[in-house]
């Protein structure tokens, strides 16, 4: 497991496999050595599970001294068990650590619908003290994993300070906090007040701009935690490291969606509004004709103007005003340019990566957002998920 360049001061972690499902890693704890600033949202699902819960609860003060995740198992629709149990969980972390339940955000990922084997999470926490090492957030990131195929991480330096991320999800991807995940540690200090104005805008300019399946997990997260332990660092400076990070990591995501072969890139350019920007590049990029046609290198980019069409309530987008390209490679410029082009544009969908650029000529705002392709390996893993 490769490590990082840098660890952020006073937060120290474990990972470990406690048997919920495989022999993976399936359990991690990341705690402040202090009480830290926190922030927190989640998904809007009226499915959501119990961590989410009661992890609405306890980051409403703005303070958090302690992330708690499972992979394996999403503890959704266990009813009044399974919020006991994962208050159980959230409690017996807090007497380990000696600190206070309410200051412990919780998360589960993984199947529906299952009871969390207790009897092994009691097993796995006990002790677990002694388990947290400084320098090993970059193992937390594999236990945080479902289908993923890699550990998704960054770190970077705002002055004295660090900052390092970690998400994973790769099926289940349609976040609207808003199965995605993702949390954050950093020594710099950062009000509470702060932390919750930084994360909304970043997480609506990547995590809520990224799609694999247009399905929204009933376990959406995106946490973070700042101790102070650094200093002070200036509020321009870290929301920019934060912006940028949470970008790569949404492209991650979409990168590593379940069978994916391919990122998909769409840009929406001249739109009346962010909004209609925003609803026509996720209609392009949740189109399972577009992804397949992307999957197949199929030139049929009539499947991108259906896209379009398909968002009716916007009656100013003129077909006539519009202009798509793959790439460099402009296929329509209000009406279509021919067959001419057909073997470029079949040669580029070849690339590893896919960028479409839609001009709507309706105003000035643009929106990017990020998907993959939709493969046979798609529907394998997701129709043996559960066995």
């Amino acid at each position: 497991m490769q490590s990082l360049p840098f660890y952020p001061q006073g937060f120290r972690s474990c990972a470990k496999n406690i048997g919920i499902r495989d022999t993976t890693l399936d359990f991690t704890v990341i705690a402040s050595d202090v009480p830290a600033a926190a922030a927190a949202m989640f998904t809007q699902s009226r499915f959501c599970g119990a961590a989410i819960t009661v992890g609405r609860e306890h980051v409403a003060n703005g303070q958090l001294q302690a992330f708690v995740i499972n992979s394996k198992n999403a503890n959704v629709a266990t009813g009044e068990q399974g919020l006991a149990n994962i208050r159980e969980v959230v409690r017996l972390v807090a007497e380990e650590l000696d600190i206070q339940s309410e200051d412990i955000l919780p998360s589960s990922t993984g199947v529906i619908g299952w009871q969390l084997p207790m009897d092994k999470l009691r097993s796995g926490v006990h002790g677990i003290r002694s388990e947290l090492r400084e320098g090993q957030l970059h193992i937390s990131a594999h236990a945080i994993m479902t289908t993923d195929t890699r550990p998704k991480m960054r770190a970077s330096k705002i002055g004295d300070a660090v900052l390092v991320g970690m998400c994973k999800g790769v099926g289940m991807i349609e976040p609207d906090m808003a199965t995605m995940l993702a949390y954050f540690v950093t020594d710099a200090a950062i009000s509470a007040d702060q932390l919750k104005q930084c994360l909304h805008e970043v997480v609506n300019h990547s995590f809520n701009m990224v799609s694999v399946d247009t399905d929204t997990s009933t376990s959406d997260t995106v946490a973070i935690m700042a101790n102070g332990m650094a200093g002070e660092v200036p509020i321009a400076d870290f929301k920019r490291a934060l912006q940028e990070m949470a970008i790569e990591l949404a492209k991650d995501i979409a990168r590593d969606g379940e069978g994916a072969t391919k990122l998909l890139e769409v840009t929406v350019e001249d739109a009346a509004s962010f909004e209609q920007a925003k609803r026509v590049a996720k209609s392009i990029v949740n189109s399972p004709l577009v992804k397949t046609a992307i999957f197949g290198t199929d030139p049929n980019w009539g499947r991108v103007a259906m896209a379009i069409g398909k968002c009716y309530e916007y009656t100013d987008i003129q077909p006539e005003k519009i202009r798509i390209a793959f790439g460099d490679l402009v296929v329509y410029d209000g009406q279509a340019l021919g067959q001419d082009n057909l073997p470029q544009l079949e040669a580029y969908l070849k690339e590893s990566e896919v960028v479409i650029r839609v001009s709507l000529h309706t105003g000035t705002e643009r929106a990017t957002v990020w998907g993959c392709d939709l493969s046979y390996e798609y529907v394998r893993i997701n129709g043996e998920y559960t066995t």
